[in-house]
């Protein structure tokens, strides 16, 4: 889960980064605001990569979903970007846990590696 949910929040670093060159040209933002926002919005983006698997760390992760689209009243390019995002992190969430315990099942049942598979033939 930690890789897939990490490369969405790369992804969105990126794209809250390129939303903030947009929002610039907004004459009723002012440039602090927009870079203090999303500057947060871009740490927290990285932060969460590391948090993903921790406690709260996939709620923290739909907090970002939502500001995502939440910011598409600003930039209103982000309330498709956003709701894109929303489902690659859903995706990533629902998979990832799938993955997890495919692995975690193969662990159990003593699976053997490919490497001991070869030898064995």
């Amino acid at each position: 889960m930690r890789t897939l949910c990490s490369s969405t929040l790369i992804g969105e670093f990126f794209i809250i980064g390129f939303a903030g060159l947009v929002a610039m040209k907004d004459p009723d933002l002012s440039m602090s605001t927009v870079w203090t926002v999303c500057g947060i919005a871009m740490f927290l983006s990285v932060v969460l990569c590391g948090m993903v698997t921790r406690p709260g760390g996939v709620a923290l992760g739909w907090a970002l979903q939502v500001a995502l689209v939440a910011a598409g009243f600003f930039v209103p390019m982000m309330f498709v970007l956003g709701v894109l995002f929303g489902g690659l992190w859903w995706a990533s969430v629902h998979f990832g846990r799938k993955i997890d315990e495919a692995k975690a099942r193969f662990a159990a049942e003593g699976g053997s590696s490919a490497s001991e598979t070869a030898d064995a033939v």
